[in-house]
């Protein structure tokens, strides 16, 4: 009977994954697109549940020392051609340029103003870099829990990023899929700041798009939500369009 006992735990040892091996197997479902260019519509609501509509392009190229992006607002009149240019470096701070049409103004976004609100909205301009794996901290075994009748993989990250504008973050990744779904975003006094879901996610090949996520504000009740209209992966862009230039 022991041996058996012996057995088992060595068993389900073997078949326990780390918060990093989660989080790697994870990154690897959404990653290797090479290039995307997608149509989106933004949603702000403020505390009152008023809504304001943006619509933006956002264009992406996969680079093994960190990922380029390019968002480009389509509407409303008043921040069309407004641009923001991210550059991810795996290991170091990333950089951002934000072009204001109005003034013809490329404006750098300091390192330090990261957790600043983009464009008015719950995201920061942390969250709308890319969210590869590497820039996080990662400790223990991922845990198995049960939410809304389906098991996930509850796991916790810490930024590496000294001027991250969140302490940790927590992610339910699902067990079956190894998607993200869930995620409880904590602030410099280790308060709960936000509250993000991902969904309607899509498979392009053999990569999984997602095409809805919501990011809560649980302090200032506000409500930012982000949906794919079109999405296209596969696209013909140059590292000539993400570069400064570009954003004039």
């Amino acid at each position: 009977m022991k041996k058996i006992v012996i057995l088992s735990l060595l068993s389900l040892s073997l078949l326990a994954q780390t918060s990093l091996e989660v989080a790697q197997t994870s990154y690897a479902q959404v990653s290797n697109y090479k290039t995307s260019i997608s149509k989106t519509t933004m949603i702000l609501e403020n505390a009152q549940g008023v809504k304001n509509i943006r619509k933006l392009e956002i264009k992406k190229l996969e680079n093994q020392n960190g990922d380029k992006s390019l968002l480009t607002f389509l509407y409303p009149t008043d921040l069309k051609g407004t641009k923001l240019l991210s550059f991810e470096r795996i290991g170091k701070d990333d950089k951002q340029w934000l072009y204001l049409p109005a003034i013809k103004r490329v404006k750098r976004i300091s390192s330090r103003n990261k957790s600043g609100s983009f464009m008015a909205s719950e995201f920061s301009y942390e969250d709308i870099s890319s969210q590869n794996y590497k820039n996080y901290l990662y400790k223990g075994e991922a845990k198995k829990v049960i939410r809304n009748n389906i098991e996930y993989f509850k796991i916790i990250r810490t930024p590496k990023d000294t001027h991250s504008g969140y302490t940790k973050q927590i992610v339910w990744i699902d067990t079956k899929n190894y998607l993200p779904y869930f995620g409880s975003y904590y602030d410099k006094h280790n308060r709960l700041l936000k509250k993000v879901t991902f969904s309607q996610y899509k498979k392009l090949g053999n990569i999984y798009r997602v095409h809805k996520i919501v990011m809560y504000n649980v302090q200032n009740k506000k409500r930012s939500t982000l949906m794919w209209d079109e999405d296209k992966i596969g696209m013909k862009l140059s590292k000539k369009e993400f570069s400064k230039r570009a954003l004039r």
